[in-house]
C-alpha cells in the first residue's frame, strides 16, 4: 500500500501557492501565501492526497474570509455545502468552519458532538494562528501559534455531505452549544478548582460530628482531586429544605459555574424532584460525601456520563441543609495512578485485602491485589466496601476457569446498573458482545448500554 510522504505532500501545496499567485495581487499573494502554509502544516499528506490544488487554495481561502472579522467571547461558524459557483471550490462533503479563541478540548468537543449526531468525520484541519485585530475586531496580521498576539484557533470540519436544511441547522446549533459549554468550563475551571480547594480547607477542622479517619481520607480526595485529577466541567451550590412536608432541593442563586451556570434567580433541582420518595430521603443521610456518576452526558473533552463529586453541608445539629456538587470527568492520571497513592480507594482496598483474610505475600494475597488493581477504576470510586470485598473474592474464585461469570452493582440512587462479565478470551467476538447487551438491556428494562472491553491473559 502507498502512503502519500511528506514531500508529496509540500509539492502539492506548491501548486496551491502558485495559484494564489496568479490569481492575487503581491500584497495579497504574500498574505495568501503565508495562511495556506500554516493553515495546512499540521494536516496529513494522505488526508490532501486526493484533493484538487483548486480546491484546497479555494477552501483556505474561505476560512481566511470568515476570520477577517472576529469577536474574541463568541465563535464564529458557518456551515454549508461548497459550490464552485458560490464558494470557488467544492468538495463531497458538509463543511464547517470555525473560528474562536484557543482553549482546551476544541477538537474533542466538536468532534464529539459530530459524532452524536451521527455524522462521520471525513477531514479535520485545526490549525492554530497569533493574531492581532483593531478595536473594530479586523484581522491586521497573522502569524505562526506562539508568535506575539492573541491565540486563535480555526477549524475546518468535513462530514458525510448534508442536503437537509433543518439537520444542517441542527448540526451547526449543536456545535455552537458545545462551543458554549468548552467557554463556560475553561472560564470557569479555576474558580471551581479553587472551591474545591476551599472545601478541602473547611474539612482541616471539621465539627465534632464529622471528626473522624473518614473525614480525612475524603478531605485527602478533594486535595487530590484537586491537584489535576479532576477536570472541572460545572460546579453549583444547592440547599435542602423542607416545603409541604417534602423535601426539595434548591439551586442557590448565582452559584452556578461552567457547564452549571443558571439563570440568575436560581431554581428547583428537577432531577432531584422527580426520584421517587425513597431515594429524595437519601440527600438526609449524615453522608459527607457522594461520588457517583450523573445522569447527563459530557458535552466536553469526551463522550459518557459526568463524574459527580457531592459534598454535603451541614448545620450545627449535624443536620443535611445542602449540598456542593462538583461534575467533570477524571483525568487519565486519576485512572493510572497506583492505588495506594489515591484517598479513599488506598482505604477502601486496604480493608477489602484484611476483610479478606488471606496471609500476606500468599498466592491469594497477591492475586486479590492484582484483581483490585485492575479492577474499573469508575467503579472504585463509587462502590462501596461490601460489594468491592464480594465482587473480588468472586473474580478471584473463578481465576482462570472457562466459565461465565456476570457481577452486577445498582447506582445508589437506581439511574443505572453496572455490570462486569467475565468470559473466555476466545469465546469474545462484537455479536456477542451486542447479544450481551441485548439480554442485559431487556432484563433491567434500560433505555442505552456504554461498554468497555479488557482482554487479560485468559
Amino acid at each position: 500500500m502507498h502512503f502519500p510522504s511528506h514531500e508529496q505532500k509540500q509539492a502539492l501545496l506548491e501548486q496551491v501557492l502558485r495559484i494564489a499567485d496568479t490569481r492575487l495581487a503581491a500584497p495579497a499573494a504574500r498574505e495568501a501565501r503565508d495562511f495556506i502554509t500554516i493553515y495546512y502544516d499540521q494536516v496529513d499528506p494522505e488526508d490532501l492526497a486526493n484533493r484538487n490544488p483548486e480546491d484546497l487554495y479555494g477552501a483556505a481561502m474561505a476560512q481566511l474570509a470568515l476570520a477577517r472579522r472576529f469577536s474574541s467571547g463568541t465563535p464564529k461558524m458557518r456551515v454549508y455545502n461548497p459550490r464552485p459557483d458560490e464558494h470557488g471550490w467544492t468538495t463531497a462533503h458538509t463543511v464547517i468552519e470555525l473560528v474562536n479563541d484557543d482553549m482546551p478540548f476544541l477538537v474533542d468537543s466538536v468532534t464529539m458532538e459530530v459524532n452524536r449526531q451521527g455524522y462521520t468525520l471525513q477531514l479535520l484541519n485545526h490549525p492554530l494562528f497569533s493574531t492581532k485585530r483593531d478595536p473594530e475586531g479586523q484581522l491586521t496580521a497573522f502569524g505562526p501559534p506562539g508568535k506575539e498576539g492573541k491565540q486563535e484557533s480555526l477549524m475546518h470540519v468535513e462530514v458525510d455531505r448534508e442536503l437537509d436544511p433543518a439537520k444542517l441547522k441542527a448540526l451547526g446549533e449543536g456545535v455552537m452549544h458545545v462551543l458554549a459549554d468548552v467557554r463556560a468550563s475553561h472560564e470557569d475551571w479555576e474558580a471551581m478548582r479553587a472551591r474545591m480547594v476551599e472545601v478541602a480547607k473547611e474539612l482541616v477542622s471539621p465539627p465534632d460530628f464529622l471528626r473522624n479517619e473518614e473525614t480525612e481520607e475524603i478531605r485527602a480526595f478533594l486535595a487530590w482531586a484537586a491537584e489535576h485529577h479532576f477536570t472541572f466541567l460545572g460546579y453549583r451550590d444547592y440547599e435542602l429544605s423542607e416545603v409541604n412536608g417534602e423535601d426539595q432541593l434548591r439551586i442557590v442563586p448565582r452559584s452556578g459555574l461552567g457547564v452549571l451556570r443558571e439563570p440568575k434567580l436560581g431554581g428547583v433541582s428537577a432531577s432531584f424532584a422527580e426520584l421517587p420518595a425513597q431515594l429524595r430521603a437519601l440527600a438526609r443521610e449524615p453522608r459527607l460525601l457522594v461520588l457517583t456518576k450523573a445522569n447527563a452526558r459530557a458535552t466536553v473533552h469526551r463522550p459518557g456520563y459526568l463524574d459527580y463529586i457531592g459534598v454535603k453541608r451541614f448545620d450545627a445539629s449535624g443536620s443535611v441543609v445542602g449540598e456542593r456538587r462538583f461534575v467533570g470527568l477524571y483525568t487519565s492520571s486519576a485512572y493510572h495512578a497506583d492505588l495506594r497513592e489515591v484517598p479513599l480507594l488506598r482505604r477502601t482496598v486496604a480493608r477489602v485485602v484484611e476483610r479478606s483474610g488471606f496471609r500476606q505475600y500468599s498466592h491469594m494475597h497477591k492475586n486479590l491485589l492484582s484483581i483490585l488493581q485492575e479492577y474499573p477504576r469508575d467503579e472504585l470510586f463509587q462502590i462501596d466496601e461490601d460489594t468491592l470485598l464480594e465482587t473480588a473474592l468472586g473474580i478471584l474464585r473463578l481465576g482462570d476457569r472457562r466459565k461465565t461469570r456476570v457481577f452486577i452493582r445498582r447506582d445508589l440512587y437506581g439511574r443505572f446498573y453496572s455490570c462486569l462479565i467475565f468470559l473466555p478470551r476466545e469465546n469474545y467476538n462484537t455479536d456477542v458482545r451486542m447479544r450481551m447487551q441485548e439480554i442485559l438491556k431487556r432484563h433491567m428494562n434500560g433505555s442505552s448500554v456504554e461498554f468497555t472491553v479488557h482482554l487479560s491473559e485468559a
